[in-house]
């Protein structure tokens, strides 16, 4: 691999760590196996570029990516806690509904954001590191994300939303709202991915209706590596982990497309994908099993807020 390749490995890891992160509170924090990100992710590309081509600050643009993702993951969330669908299918049927509006949105297939100024535009000259701009400011982002997840799940809120995903009657027990939780926790994590999405659109400079097709197994292969390598006792540790694994994924995913190895060709990636989230899901369960990990602190620490508030 040339260095050239190695950044755009690096990147595009950065970029679905962003999306690991969002997984993590789905699939993890509540306990909500989320199928939206494949709508949503394409849907925070779309919506930040027509923005820019209509003349918006890509600062604000890609607010506006942000927050479409975070309404994707709110009309799931709606979904399943209002209509009482069952949550994979609320999820398949927006991410299903979002392929239209996708394409309602940008009016075509795709969008060209080449000449357009994006927000990596100014940084290009501030920084000056070549074709490791795009990396520093991803890394930033990624970071900035990272610790905004640890944070806000060390609040009272997000004590509670850990408590409703992790045992919904126990929660309950403690006045945690589990209907307002999975929405605020839906929209979040798909905050995260149209963010990531938005990024991705601008970094390449297209938005395209079918880039959001298998987003969803990346982001579960990084969060699963990611807990392979360090695991998930800790909130720290765990979004530490969805950083790590996505960078890892994709570095060994373009190392092993550009070496050749075992013959493997562009159009085997989805299948290379599949045999390294489930080699991933296996070492993952073995480690649990090994742990034996519980969560009794989660549970001191809510009662312990609780009888402060009592």
């Amino acid at each position: 691999m040339n260095l050239f390749a190695i950044s755009g490995a690096i990147e595009a890891g950065l970029l679905f760590s962003l999306v690991a992160l969002g997984v993590y509170l789905s699939f993890r924090v509540l306990s909500f196996p989320d199928l939206t990100v494949d709508g949503s992710f394409p849907l925070g590309a779309a919506a930040t570029a027509v923005a820019i081509i209509n003349g918006v600050n890509p600062f604000l643009a890609t607010l506006i990516g942000t927050a479409a993702g975070g309404l994707a993951g709110l009309l799931s969330g709606y979904l399943n806690v209002r209509l009482r669908i069952l949550n994979l299918l609320a999820g398949i049927l927006t991410m299903v509904a979002l392929y239209s509006i996708n394409l309602r949105i940008m009016g075509r297939p795709n969008i060209s954001l080449y000449g357009e100024e994006t927000i990596f535009t100014p940084f290009e000259q501030i920084l000056g590191f070549g074709i490791w701009t795009n990396c520093v400011l991803l890394l930033i982002v990624a970071l900035a994300m990272k610790f905004f997840v640890d944070w806000f799940l060390a609040t009272e809120v997000g004590l509670a939303l850990r408590a409703s995903g992790e045992n919904p009657e126990m929660a309950r027990a403690q006045s945690v709202n589990n209907g307002r939780m999975t929405l605020l926790g839906m929209m979040i994590s798909n905050g995260l991915v149209g963010l990531a999405g938005s990024l991705f659109a601008q970094s390449q400079g297209v938005a395209d209706v079918n880039m959001g097709i298998g987003t969803i197994v990346t982001g579960l292969a990084a969060l699963i590596i990611g807990e392979t390598l360090i695991g998930n006792a800790r909130v720290a540790g765990a979004t530490l982990g969805c950083l790590i694994g996505a960078v890892l994924y994709r570095f060994f995913i373009a190392a092993a497309l550009s070496a050749g190895v075992l013959g493997i060709q562009a159009q085997d990636l989805n299948l290379v994908t599949a045999i390294v989230v489930a080699v991933a899901v296996v070492l993952s369960q073995a480690r649990r099993n090994r742990s034996g990990l519980t969560r009794p602190a989660l549970w001191r620490r809510l009662a312990r807020r609780s009888l402060q508030k009592g």
